[in-house]
Parts: structure tokens; sequence; C-alpha cells
């Protein structure tokens, strides 16, 4: 997490992990949500939120849900169905239910055919948000497989050269296990900025760098500029310009609808609006193509050596995807999980109104 997004330590307070948890499900439960969804739900914020990705946890995502369900644009006891199957694929309706919750089953399906077959490849439309894509691509990497996870959703990304949003920030995540290294958990928008860190750029007042948004006719906005309204600016594939790679971003963001939305049957948010989201699941089981042991040991030589890697001047040391969220997990379960000051008020109005016990602070 870039500094700019993290929340400033005068308007920070920490709460433990267990009481988020136990908070974070209440609320769930409230909204109509099943005791064992509400978990999972729960389960997949708090997780998120352990790593250090407050764009996707509960300080960010949780009122928005309650917002969805309030409003009738979430189905809290979803009839989710399989549509179409073979032994290493299959299609699912989420009716409306909300990813975060339905993710790690659609996830723990591909895994499970993935175990017969060496991959398992599940797609779902008419899905609600997906949360932290690498949440999914974990539980892969935990049994000893590799996760790859992609959304198509929305329309806020103008293409390279456009004037128009035609797709989603469109994530996309892959996590691989190791021996005794973090595993490896690579987790991205293809958008410059990932859409959830507006949202905190608007609580915590910071700018938006060079080539992150665009003017509404599509130029690129290349000096640093305060955060605007929502309806006045677009998003940015990747890389800003044709000159720095947007080209890139903006073909990654259409591997993903590919995958995620024509690949499940269903039209993506540029031609059907209220379409929902689209997710994309897939699991390689280590075994059916390596010795496991081997290939997790084989990572552990690379990650070594990534983090042993030379710093350039101004810098202390070498990152891999995963290594600095493993590493705040630690310290924030020893710690507490910081929140802004603003959402321990939201956590304080919203317990109230729904008649459930407050969220314990540390």
């Amino acid at each position: 997490m870039l500094d700019r997004f993290k929340v400033p330590a005068g308007d920070e307070i920490r709460v433990a992990e267990e009481a988020l948890r136990e908070t974070t499900t209440a609320v769930f439960e409230k909204m109509g949500v099943s005791a064992e969804h509400a978990a999972e739900g729960a389960n997949t914020l708090v997780s998120t939120d352990l790593r250090g990705v407050e764009t996707h946890g509960v300080s960010n995502m949780l009122r928005a849900y309650v917002q969805q369900y309030n409003d009738g644009k979430l189905n809290p006891r979803p009839n989710w169905r399989i549509l179409r199957e073979s032994p290493g694929t299959a299609t699912i309706d989420a009716d409306n239910g909300l990813a975060i919750i339905l993710g790690p089953a659609a996830m723990r399906m591909a895994i499970d055919k993935a175990k017969v077959v060496g991959v398992g490849v599940v797609v779902m439309h008419n899905a609600g948000h997906s949360g932290a894509l690498g949440h999914h691509a974990t539980l892969a990497a935990e049994a000893d497989m590799i996760g790859m996870v992609m959304t198509g959703a929305g329309s806020s990304m103008v293409p390279t050269f456009g004037a128009e949003p035609r797709l989603g920030t469109n994530p996309i995540a892959i996590a691989a296990p190791a021996k005794n290294e973090a595993f490896v958990l690579f987790d991205a928008a293809t958008t410059a900025i990932a859409g959830n860190k507006l949202r905190l750029a608007a609580r915590v007042g910071a700018d938006m760098l060079p080539g992150w948004i665009s003017e509404l006719d599509g130029t690129p906005i290349m000096e640093e500029t305060p955060m605007r309204e929502r309806n006045q600016f677009m998003q940015l594939p990747l890389g800003g310009t044709r000159e720095m790679g947007s080209h890139k971003g903006y073909g990654f963001a259409l591997m993903a609808e590919i995958v995620s939305t024509m690949l499940s049957g269903a039209l993506p948010a540029m031609l059907a609006p209220a379409s929902g989201s689209k997710h994309f699941f897939t699991a390689y089981n280590i075994e059916s193509f390596t010795d496991v042991e081997e290939f997790k040991e084989n990572m552990d030589l690379v990650l070594k050596m990534l983090r042993e890697t030379k710093p350039a001047p101004g810098h202390d040391r070498v990152l891999y995807p995963g290594l600095s969220e493993h590493e705040v997990e630690q310290e924030r379960r020893a710690n507490g999980i910081p929140l802004h000051k603003e959402v321990i008020q939201w956590f304080d109005d919203i317990t109230s109104e729904l008649s459930i016990p407050r969220l314990k602070t540390l």
C-alpha cells in the first residue's frame, strides 16, 4: 500500500481481528445473510484487512455492501446454481449474490476439480463484488495449487486513445505456494489506480499522481492533482499513456473481461450496465505437472534470490508480490488492525442502527 493511502497515525484506531470479525459477521446477518455466509463474508474482508489491503477490506467495503443490500441490489439469500458442468469446469449463475461470499465456494469447487483432472476452471456471472481477488487465489495456494482469479465489472476505464469508459478495473490475481518463503500473491487492477483506492484517497485527502486519471474528454492528466468528484474524471489503463504502456493495461483488462464475462455466457457492462459482476476462478494442481515439494523448494530459491537482490539507490530492499502483505499480517495479528476514526464512527452508527453490540477497539 502506498504511504499516501495509509491511515494517518493521528487518525488510527486499532481493532483486534476477532472483534472485527465478530461485528462484521453480525452486520451481514442483520442484512438477512445466513450465519454460514455471514461468517464467510466476514472472513474474506477481515483476512484482506489483515494483509494490509484496506481498499478491499472491512473499512472500505462493508458500508457499500450494506447499502447495496438495503437498496435491493444484492440478494442476501441467493439461489445460486450450476448452469453447465464438466469434470474440469463449471458455469455458475450467482443469483445476484455477493461474490466475497460465493467466490470462495467457486474456488473450492475449482480446487476439487483440479484434484481429479489437474486443472479446475469455474466462471460465475450475475454476481456482486468479489472483494480482493487475492483472497480467493490464496485458497488454491494453501491447497498446494496455483490459483488464478480475474473479474470483469463495471465501466470506469477508458481504452487507450478513448474518450468513453468501456471496461472496469478488471483485476487479476495469481497465488503460488512456497516451502519456507511467504507464498507469492500478485493481485492488481488493470487500471493505473484501483477503483477502491479512490475511496481511500477521498478519506485521507491524498492527491492523484500523474497518469492515474483522465479528463472527461479522455485526455490523460499528467501532473499531480487533488482528488476530484467521481463524475469529474475517468480512470486510465495501467501505464497511463500509450508511450508508458497503457495498451498493456487495456489489453489485460480486455483479457480479464473475456474469460470472466464472455466465457460465462454474459455481456460486459459496456453492453449491459446492470448485469452485475463476472468472475473467473482457476486452480492448477501442481502435482499433476511436477513434484510438489520440488516445486516449492524451487520457489524458495527464486523468492530468496529476489529478496536478496541488491536494491537501487534510495531503497532499502527488493520485495516480491505477497511478501510485504505477509509481514503486515504478522504485525496486525499481534497488534490489531488500524482503522480510520471515520470508519470507527461508521461502525458506531451502524451497530446502533442495527441494535448489535458496538465494535470493540483496543
